[in-house]
């Protein structure tokens, strides 16, 4: 141990109290440089580390001072003392984050219970004066801070301790025991980040992040190159296209210029056509006039007789109109009768058709007659071969007598058949819709929900649970599902007892009856599909029936009711690990006068873990001065177990069914065995309705006959009685017939006198309609010749108008359109006719017309991409050369980062190794990446071997046990401890995995590591030492004690506690 002549480093905390010797003053006014002046060693702290650390109402501590060593610092102490809040108190002293720390997520949780306000006062070591930070907290979750005495904001606060190289959230500088777990968790890429900051050079990291930001620019210069030269090389393409488009473009415009031209000569041919055919014009032109003159002299005697005619056809076509309406008024009234006519001869055919339908009528009659007369006899004949019959009254009234016995027996099985179907119909809808069924649906729902949780928070666990119910034939004892799902508490007001009393990781575990089915199971789901779960090994004797060290009984006086095993049911198995693991048959559970009682309650004996309402109290007893002390927590509410399924309820549940189920058979059996009786009575029933109905039949006989012949001579009758009399019916139609001939002869006569007078009248209007024809006929050949004579006239006008006007239009357009001609000379190639030249016109036509798909734009677009193409090729050469030089800077800085980093990471590998070799295992440290030039992918890998017959493998957070992580962690940590750059290191509890032997091991190397003049400041926390370590004189051990019978701060005499110790070991010392 470190001289006590050196320096004070012991401490002692308690929970009212906490002793040092030479306690500066706290809160201000204190000298910063003394403590290391008093040391007579200025130069073995080195900047940043922290001298003194003060908690006023912080956690556990009332009022509690330490001053760490230089070198190792042993914190030790039984859990609950306030080592860990030690921890808390340097992390947000030093403006940390209280999620660094994994307990809550606000300030105010850290004041002492209790208590409205609490501070920290942290002074940390520095050249030219030392730095006093000064944090106070208060239970509204505010802050207020100072530093070296004068107030100041969290920022100035977060900057000072940066410039002092303190990362309280890098990992590798300060891993709390909350956050221990979560360093094998990180990847290679932050476990680098991590490393730069702790060990390497200030710059290093920088270096790392500029070269991730160059690797990004140059990707974009990367892309923007590439991007225009496809750019470029589509508008190269695209310009060759467009070369043969512009070619095209040129060869169609020669056409179109030859059309042009052909356009242009064809009004010289057209003009020269023209003039010769205006001299043969004049000529006819005067011809014309002659002749008209001539046709006006004869034109006018023929318009006057024409006139004349019309005056004598008018008075003959007025009385041709008159004749024509009395022809058509004769032919109306002549069309009348003969109208009337034909209704009289139909008014005949209708009497005829009437006598026909008597004749018919009276022919079936007479066959009527005939037929009743055969069927009278026919009866009579049958009639009198019916002899005498026996009595059949007898047998007939004892079918009836039988019919209704069957029909009362029916009326019984219908009875009993309703009965039973009406109980069937019951027991069906009580198990369809009864509470049972209601009852397992919402049994089976609470399990499918517990598994949706379970499925939502560790979705591995959920996955192993599905492998195992599909492949449970594999084992060969029992395997139990996660307590999460088997377990099952009696009160939803239980959970969180049991919840909070058994870890989760317990409670998402798979609990095996033997170790050979644990193994395979563990093989197949962590090994082969890389699951992350939990398997737990029940006892090999079975603590299931292990009865409570007291009943329950005499602990009601406090307010207990139950203990915690009485409060869930589960299988045999998991109730043995639970009571053998967790003591649930011995931890008894209170109410609210339990907590109200807690003072007298944790005197009693036996009592190390109670509950009350809402908290869990931890009771311990000093093995020294047998003083109790506690440590009680709030209860968190259930998450999971709150939903809870009566595995016995369950079974009597289903039992319940299977016994409705069963009855419902038993009745069908029974209602099958009434139908069969139903059927046979059903069928006796139809052969006696059939006897029966035979007796009545031929007792009735004789009977019907004589009804039937009565019925039909009453027919016969009737029939002669209302017989038709044809010769009265056929002098009646004669008489009518007759009158109705009379009739028509009136209107015949009529007819024909109307016939004759339409003939007459017809006669005259065709002597008059000849007349007017040859009127008319004369008249038509005098308008002819007229119109002829009219149109010659108007021909040789036109013509000759036509002439005089076709002379002036061409001369006035021949002078319009030779302004726009081109030279003569120009048409010296042309043809000299109009075939010729349309024919040539053409051709030209055509072959212009066969370019198509040119675009009137394409010169202008061509030379507009030339222009682009070498503006595209100018600026592709600037970035090229850009892109270049880029390249030439980021390879210099990779230099600046990537060898010192190497050289790191050397060292680094040198030490993990050198410390695994120390422990016979194999450790290695290597910088990993995917490819060189991605920066951001630069990471480094831990590999560890602890067993001869593994393989190296990548420290992760599910491969390795527990111990075997916190190994690795605490070596890799000790690696970067010689090479540090920051001024402490924290490290909280990580031994708690480690079996005996490795725990010894790695006790070593941090001693001899960490207590060499080249290293920094180093915090190790741990609740337990192992006896026989080796220590070192650099070494500074802070025990932290906790209770109500610590002494105070002033009432601490060190010198006399060490002669009591004296005192005692010269009595014990043997004679």
């Amino acid at each position: 141990m470190a001289d006590r002549s050196k320096r004070q480093r012991i401490s002692r905390a308690a929970s009212t109290s906490q002793v040092t010797n030479n306690v500066p003053p706290m809160f201000g006014g204190s000298q910063p440089d003394a403590r290391v002046a008093s040391d007579g060693e200025p130069g073995s702290f080195v900047e940043g580390s922290i001298l003194r650390i003060a908690m006023n109402n912080f956690l556990t501590y009332e009022l509690a001072v330490v001053n760490p060593g230089a070198n190792l610092n042993m914190i030790v102490g039984a859990n609950g003392t306030g080592k860990s809040s030690i921890v808390c108190a340097i992390c947000l002293g030093l403006a940390g984050k209280t999620a660094l720390l994994g307990r809550g997520d606000k300030i105010g949780l850290f004041v002492k219970r209790g208590c409205s306000r609490g501070s920290i006062e942290i002074e940390l070591y520095k050249n030219g004066g030392n730095v006093v930070i000064n944090r106070e907290i208060s239970t509204e979750n505010l802050s207020q801070w100072t530093l070296n005495g004068k107030s100041c904001s969290q920022k100035v606060v977060e900057e000072e301790v940066k410039g002092l190289q303190i990362q309280v959230s890098n990992l590798c500088q300060f891993l709390p025991q909350e956050k221990v777990g979560e360093f094998a968790k990180m990847s290679r890429i932050e476990l680098l980040e991590a490393t730069e900051k702790s060990v390497g050079p200030p710059e290093m990291y920088t270096y790392h992040c500029e070269l991730k930001n160059f690797r990004g620019r140059e990707r974009e210069l990367e892309n923007t190159v590439n991007e225009k030269a496809a750019f470029l090389e589509r508008a190269k393409q695209k310009n060759e296209s467009n070369k043969l488009d512009m070619n095209r473009y040129y060869e169609k415009k020669r056409h179109l210029d030859m059309i042009e031209l052909l356009e242009k000569k064809k009004p010289w041919v057209e003009f020269e056509a023209v003039r010769k055919e205006h001299e043969s014009v004049k000529t006819e032109r005067e011809e014309v006039k002659k002749r008209l003159s001539s046709l006006k002299q004869t034109h006018g005697p023929m318009l006057k007789k024409i006139q004349l005619i019309n005056n004598q056809l008018e008075p003959i076509e007025a009385q041709i109109k008159t004749k024509t309406f009395d022809i058509k008024e004769a032919a109306r009234k002549c069309k009348a009768r003969r109208d009337q006519l034909d209704r009289k001869q139909k008014e005949i055919d209708d009497i005829k058709q009437a006598l026909n339908l008597k004749h018919t009528e009276k022919v079936d009659e007479e066959k009527r007659i005939a037929n009743t007369k055969t069927i009278i006899d026919d009866l009579q004949k049958e009639l009198a071969t019916v002899g005498e019959q026996p009595d059949v009254a007898p047998r007939i009234d004892a079918i009836s007598v039988e019919l209704r016995g069957h029909q009362e027996e029916r009326a019984r099985l219908d009875g009993e058949k309703s009965d039973i179907r009406r109980e069937k119909d019951n027991m069906v809808a009580e198990s369809k819709s009864g509470f049972a069924h209601l009852r397992l649906n919402d049994m089976n729902n609470m399990m499918k929900a517990k598994e949706d949780k379970l499925k939502v928070r560790h979705k591995d666990t959920f996955t192993a649970i599905q492998w195992l119910r599909q492949n449970r034939q594999l084992f060969s004892g029992n395997v139990h599902e996660p307590m999460l799902l088997v377990l099952n508490v009696k009160d939803p007001r239980f959970a969180k007892y049991v919840e909070t009393h058994i870890a989760f990781n317990d409670l998402r575990g798979f609990l095996f009856e033997k170790r050979e089915d644990m193994e395979a199971f563990m093989k197949e789901v962590r090994d082969k599909l890389k699951l992350r779960v939990n398997s737990i090994l029940a006892p090999a004797v079975s603590c299931a029936n292990k009865q409570p060290s007291r009943p329950i009984e005499s602990l009601k006086r406090f307010g207990f009711y139950s203990y915690l095993r009485e409060m869930f049911d589960a299988p045999t198995d998991v109730v043995s690990y639970l009571c053998h693991q967790y003591n649930v048959h011995d931890v008894p559970v209170g109410t609210a006068q339990t907590k109200a009682m807690i003072n007298k309650v944790i005197e009693e004996p036996y009592l190390k873990l109670i509950y009350t309402a809402e908290e869990r109290y931890v009771v311990k007893k000093s093995m020294y001065s047998n003083h109790v002390s506690t440590n009680n927590s709030q209860l968190r509410p259930s998450k999971f177990l709150t939903i809870s399924v009566d595995a016995e309820e369950k079974g009597q549940v289903e039992q319940q069914i299977q016994n409705c189920e069963r009855k419902i058979k038993d009745l069908d059996e029974r209602l099958a065995g009434l139908r069969e009786n139903f059927s046979i009575l059903e069928g006796r029933d139809n052969e006696l309705r059939n006897e029966k109905k035979g007796l009545l039949e031929q007792k009735g006989k004789k009977r019907q006959l004589e009804q039937k012949i009565a019925t039909k001579l009453d027919s016969l009758q009737q029939i002669e009685k209302n017989r038709v009399d044809l010769k009265k019916l056929e002098e009646d139609t004669k008489t009518k017939i007759g009158a109705v001939n009379a009739q028509k002869v009136a209107m015949m006569v009529e007819v024909m006198a109307q016939i004759k007078l339409r003939a007459s009248l017809s006669m005259l209007k065709v002597h008059l309609t000849l007349q007017t024809l040859g009127l008319t006929a004369e008249k038509t050949h005098l308008e002819g010749s007229c119109k002829d004579r009219q149109v010659e006239l108007r021909t040789l006008e036109m013509n000759r108008m036509n002439s005089c006007v076709l002379c002036e239009c061409s001369v006035h357009w021949f002078s319009e359109e030779s302004q726009g001609l081109v030279s003569v000379q120009a048409f010296s190639t042309l043809p000299d006719t109009m075939e010729e030249l349309d024919a040539l016109l053409n051709e030209e036509c055509s072959r212009a017309e066969g370019f198509t798909g040119i675009r009137e734009n394409v010169v202008e677009e061509y030379n507009r991409r030339e222009v682009e193409i070498q503006n595209l090729e100018e600026e592709l050469g600037d970035l090229s050369e850009a892109l270049t030089t880029y390249r030439m800077n980021m390879s210099e800085a990779k230099e600046r980062w990537l060898n010192p980093l190497r050289t790191l990471i050397c060292q680094i590998n040198e030490r993990f190794g050198e410390y695994f070799r120390s422990m016979q295992c194999v450790g290695e440290v290597d910088l990993h990446s995917e490819k060189e030039e991605e920066y951001d992918k630069y990471g480094i890998r831990i590999r560890v071997k602890f067993h001869n017959s593994t393989e190296l493998h990548e420290l992760t957070a599910h491969h390795q046990s527990g111990g075997e992580r916190s190994v690795s962690t605490m070596l890799y940590l000790m690696a970067l401890q010689e090479l540090n750059r920051c001024p402490f290191r924290v490290v909280d509890e990580i031994n708690q995995g480690m079996d005996p032997i490795n725990e010894r091991r790695v006790f070593n190397i941090v001693v001899r590591t960490a207590c060499k003049e080249t290293t920094s400041q180093y915090f190790f926390i741990t609740p337990k030492l192992l006896q026989d370590l080796q220590y070192a004189e650099e070494m500074t051990v802070l025990c932290i004690h906790n209770g109500p019978q610590m002494l105070s701060p002033g009432d601490w005499d060190e010198k006399a506690f060490l002669r009591r110790i004296a005192r005692r070991k010269k009595r014990t010392k043997p004679e």
